[in-house]
């Protein structure tokens, strides 16, 4: 096996431990010789880049461990780098939920106007490491969980030259759920969307789609949405198994009162999660990720990543689901749409397989629409377009409404004014 250098972009997250187990359990298949971890934030990438330090010389791990707030060091030479930053921090993604609430619209961090602002502050930062991996590892692959993560696989995808594999714990959680419900992990599927707007098509055991005796028990809750629940009248309406962030647009008004209802947003539940994890974390006897974590969510989520290198790595022809340009697998979708969808993965990187079971409306009709808010999204954080960031918010589903798009908009752009292009504030 050739010997392999590892970055983790924003390796202070929480979520660090997670993925440095993944690495742990893929040592024999996966030789990686060094780690570059790199932050911005010193005194966390210390605290988290500590535990991973722990973590990998536990495991008997003699290769270079490199903790650095310098991108270019971190990425040069690099085989595979790991993006998972988070532009403005929890501050930010505070004000993204708090804010639309205020205009009876979704707070939430990936999906709705949330998931518009973090895409606003998050591309240009993801673009300008895109090229210089471009400059100083053109042969990396990027493997990306920044959220957005489908619109930032947008830009990336049809902007630069890098190497990308687009990657959400989703499908991971939803598999487990399905081989849960269905008693065996031995079945085949069909599965599309977009990230965060997907849908499990077709699920077969022995030759037989058994997705209708499945029904709304199939997937695993993520914990960061609030529970609801479909009545059988819906699951007929748009017969395959959503994922979890469907309830965002199955039932908007009632996820609109849970968060409004509720006493914390997400983000500051976890800005109490994240504090109590860094102390854990600090914690010089702890060696491995702490049960803890799982509260953070983000579950199987270095499975997720790992188990997709180790495919291109040992060109293993494996399938897995990733964000990828469709390139005609999904009929009614252009080309170079980013989709999120069943591939076959080996050396040569990720290619969509065709999608038989095409023909939902609905899904059709929601696919579409939100591509379009994605790329005129893209369109106004490349070329920093007030018109285009309207437009993207008239043409969402979650959104529609001009005269709210444009308030919540501007108040928005103006909490976030220290990240956003001058051409998108008034």
């Amino acid at each position: 096996m050739r010997e392999l250098k590892a970055t983790v972009i924003g390796a202070g997250s929480t979520y660090t431990p997670e993925l440095i187990r993944g690495f742990i359990d893929r040592q024999n298949s996966l030789n990686f010789k060094s780690f570059y971890l790199m932050d911005i934030n010193k005194e966390k990438l210390d605290v988290v880049g500590g535990l991973a330090k722990r973590m990998l010389e536990a495991k008997g791990f003699k290769g270079e461990i490199v903790l650095t707030q310098d991108l270019d060091e971190a990425i040069k030479d690099a085989d595979y780098i790991f993006a998972q930053i988070r532009v403005g921090g929890m501050e930010a993604r505070i004000r993204d939920e708090k804010i639309p609430l205020k205009y009876g619209l979704l707070g939430q961090e990936t999906t709705g106007i949330g998931g518009f602002m973090k895409a606003l502050r998050t591309i240009p930062v993801m673009m300008d490491i895109a090229r210089r991996i471009e400059k100083l590892a053109p042969n990396a692959w990027l493997v990306n969980f920044s959220n957005p993560s489908g619109i930032v696989a947008e830009a990336l995808m049809n902007h630069t030259k890098v190497k990308m594999i687009g990657l959400c714990n989703c499908f991971v959680n939803m598999k487990a759920g399905i081989a849960k419900n269905i008693g065996t992990d031995n079945f085949d599927y069909e599965y599309l969307g977009l990230n965060h707007l997907s849908w499990v098509t077709s699920v077969t055991v022995d030759g037989e789609n058994v997705l209708s005796k499945l029904g709304k028990s199939a997937g695993e809750k993520l914990k960061n949405i609030p529970d609801v629940d479909y009545d059988d009248e819906l699951l007929e309406a748009v017969p395959a198994i959503p994922s979890y962030y469907l309830s965002y647009f199955y039932l908007r008004d009632e996820q609109v009162q849970n968060c409004l209802k509720a006493e914390k947003t997400r983000g500051e539940k976890c800005v109490v999660i994240e504090d109590a994890l860094i102390e854990k974390y600090k914690d010089p006897s702890l060696n491995d990720k702490p049960k803890e974590l799982e509260e953070r969510g983000g579950s199987l989520y270095s499975t997720a990543a790992v188990s997709v290198v180790d495919a291109i790595e040992n060109d293993k022809n494996e399938y897995h689901v990733i964000g990828v340009k469709n390139n005609g697998a999904i009929p009614y979708m252009a080309d170079d749409d980013v989709v999120e969808i069943k591939c076959m993965v080996n050396k040569n990187g990720a290619a969509p397989v065709p999608v038989k079971n095409a023909d939902n409306l609905y899904i059709k009709g929601t696919m579409q629409a939100v591509k379009a808010y994605e790329k005129l999204t893209v369109k106004a954080a490349i070329n920093g377009s007030r018109a285009d960031a309207i437009a993207a918010l008239m043409v969402h589903p979650l959104i529609g409404d001009y005269k709210k798009a444009k308030a919540v908009f501007d108040e928005m752009a103006s909490a976030n004014a220290d990240y956003l292009p001058k051409g998108l504030l008034r």
